[in-house]
């Protein structure tokens, strides 16, 4: 999570200040990992070169675009990649465009019974966080609501690493207990 505040503030300082070490710093991150992103979704070496190349440069002209508080820098850059790609794709001849290709197919609409199944899931996990004790509670939530790795939380509690891992370890037995016997009332 801090990375990903990190790069936010490098394209807010090149939107703000056109601050080129923060654009340096953003494309040499970026521009390797975005070529093969695209190299994966099945364009060449060339031409996932050159659409890495147009996503910075874009980057660079408007950053004043990019809110952080909508999306992180990588899931703004990489979005801006799968669209110039499906771009260039579409400005081929239409005979040329696979139907089957991914990057062209809506995306599926979810399950209104596995929906259910995953709003009851979050219920109970709710749940059952509010009954863990409030140092297993505080790990769990720095973990997976505000995305820290346990070498973070260790550093922003002061808690040793060790305790951080078995707070955590504690929090998802206790867990597991409470939703198993949360599910067998369900079921009896």
């Amino acid at each position: 999570m801090a990375q990903a505040q990190y790069f936010s503030g490098l394209i807010v300082r090149v939107a703000t200040e056109r601050d080129k070490t923060a654009f340096v710093e953003l494309f040499d991150h970026f521009a390797p990992r975005l070529k093969g992103y695209l190299m994966n979704q099945g364009a060449d070496g060339a031409l996932a070169e050159e659409i890495a190349q147009d996503v910075m440069v874009t980057l660079w002209r408007k950053a004043d675009l990019f809110d952080p508080k909508k999306s992180s820098a990588s899931t703004w850059l990489y979005r801006i990649a799968r669209n110039r790609r499906i771009d260039r794709l579409r400005r081929q001849k239409t005979a040329e465009l696979d139907p089957e290709e991914p990057a062209l197919q809506p995306t599926p609409l979810p399950d209104v019974a596995d929906e259910m199944d995953a709003r009851l899931r979050e219920e109970r996990v709710r749940a059952a966080l509010t009954k863990l004790p409030d140092e297993q509670k505080e790990v769990v939530r720095l973990a997976f609501f505000a995305g820290q790795s346990h070498s973070e939380i260790s550093e922003s509690t002061g808690l040793p690493l060790g305790t951080v891992k078995s707070r955590i370890r504690l929090a998802f037995g206790r867990l597991r207990q409470l939703i198993e016997a949360d599910e067998a009332v369900d079921v009896d």
